[in-house]
């Protein structure tokens, strides 16, 4: 019989400390690809996040899915595999959009979406002819989707299902890496397939996380979603755009359902770099101010992220994101620095414009996490990191976390308002563990061993 290890790949790890808790959710990719793979293949799944990898289990092939963040922790991997002369093949956000860096230190390359050239990849490598890349042909239909979970027995992840409606993004965001992953496309799993699945899960998760990319991106078909999953009184949170937020119907069914929280990228205040970063739908139908008021109305609370480093942003520009975040009493906010990333149009602008400090960040041994990778027009390197660090300490004050706890729509709900705290707390806890985050494992010895 055949064997297959999967592995999700960690961001990294620090010596002597534990790895980020809010970072520890079930991660869906392996969890498709153990269901895509013929039952006559005996599977095993490691997460590097929160288990030592077993290098000396025998298996037959390795599958990791790679996102820029994970590259680097990636390659340790394989390459310790590559020592034991076991194959190994990666997928994936960056193996797609990065796949001539990949296929360096993978025998094999899946670029492109899964679901159609999985079984070909299982077979080749069972029959010893693994190609070096495997090219999905297009964007396949998400119908019949199996995700075994069984894989996830026995590992401490945090107690929210993940479940994929959707996938992809209508938008042509700047910076975003999923716009150029599915060429601005979104398709979505047939609904009862997604009931289905529900229903089996809620017997033990108590709350749903749809991580759809934009689960607003066709607002007709989430309408009819919604309609139907409301009977099934689950409690969920997913992401989406805030150009949804304007339509009544549609928010009044985010309530019906069960949805507790959006996240929501306002990225900025600032007219002017919203149409640099392609958002300019941000600021349609009067802006944030109506569409927060009719989120509120609806008891839906907000996850707020922003970013900084746009040619406009100055010191002036955090003090205001921040103000705006307090008036608004979200949920939690991220105050994040922008980040360029391989495949996206901002990535190629910043290139051209010899702006980025690390023409690998990802790989580059100088490089941790909250350092900025590009230089900015108005600020430092070093003075936009200490911004997004402020920014962030100042919301997740103990005073600022009772105030919005308190507040109406944060109290408006006994389940959302018991765990308002503790997850506050915890990301109070770790603006100092994130921050400087090596990528890669800093213990591991040796040099990354190219694929021949």
């Amino acid at each position: 019989m055949m064997r297959l290890t999967l592995i999700h790949p960690s961001i990294g790890k620090r010596v002597g400390e534990r790895y980020i808790r809010t970072w520890q959710m079930e991660p869906l990719p392996p969890a498709l690809l153990a269901g895509l793979t013929p039952p006559d293949v005996a599977v095993r799944f490691h997460d590097d996040r929160m288990e030592p990898i077993p290098y000396d289990e025998p298996t037959d092939l390795v599958a990791l899915s790679v996102e820029t963040y994970t590259a680097l922790r990636a390659y340790q991997i394989a390459s310790e595999y590559r020592k034991r002369r076991v194959p190994v093949v990666m997928g994936g956000f960056h193996a797609t959009l990065c796949s001539e860096e990949v296929s360096r230190y993978a025998e094999a390359v899946v670029v492109g979406e899964a679901e159609e050239i999985w079984p070909a990849v299982v077979d080749d490598a069972r029959h010893g002819r693994l190609e070096k890349s495997y090219h999905a042909p297009r964007r396949p239909p998400l119908g019949g989707l199996h995700y075994d979970r069984r894989i996830f027995a026995g590992k401490r992840y945090l107690p929210i299902g993940l479940v994929e409606a959707g996938r992809g993004c209508r938008f042509q965001c700047d910076f975003c890496a999923i716009q150029s992953f599915f060429s601005s496309t979104h398709s979505r799993r047939p609904t009862d397939e997604i009931l289905a699945e529900l229903r089996v899960l809620r017997e033990h998760k108590k709350a749903f996380f749809f991580v759809d990319d934009n689960f607003a991106s066709s607002p007709h078909a989430a309408k009819s979603f919604l309609r139907a999953l409301a009977p099934l009184r689950v409690r969920w949170v997913t992401q989406m755009s805030i150009n949804a937020a304007h339509d009544e119907e549609f928010v009044a069914l985010l309530r019906t359902s069960g949805c507790q929280g959006v996240l929501i990228g306002f990225e900025s205040l600032d007219r002017e770099t919203l149409h640099m970063m392609r958002k300019d739908f941000n600021a349609t139908r009067g802006g944030y101010e109506p569409a927060l008021d009719n989120l509120r109305q609806h008891g839906i609370r907000v996850y707020g992220t922003f970013v900084f480093g746009y040619d406009n942003d100055t010191a002036e520009t955090f003090a205001a994101a921040l103000a705006f975040a307090k008036k608004h009493n979200f949920y939690i906010t991220a105050f994040n620095h922008l980040t360029p990333f391989p495949g996206t149009p901002l990535y190629e602008r910043l290139r051209q414009e010899g702006r980025l400090l690390y023409e690998q960040w990802w790989l580059d041994e100088r490089y941790r996490y909250n350092h900025i990778p590009f230089v900015p027009k108005h600020l430092s390197p070093q003075v936009l990191r200490e911004h997004c660090l402020q920014a962030r300490r100042d919301f997740y004050s103990t005073r600022n976390i009772l105030r919005r706890g308190l507040s109406g729509i944060n109290r408006s709900n006994w389940y959302m308002f018991r765990n308002f705290f503790l997850i506050n707390a915890m990301h109070r806890a770790e603006i100092r563990v994130r921050n400087l985050y090596p990528l890669g494992d800093e213990s591991w010895q040796g040099s990354l061993i190219p694929a021949q």
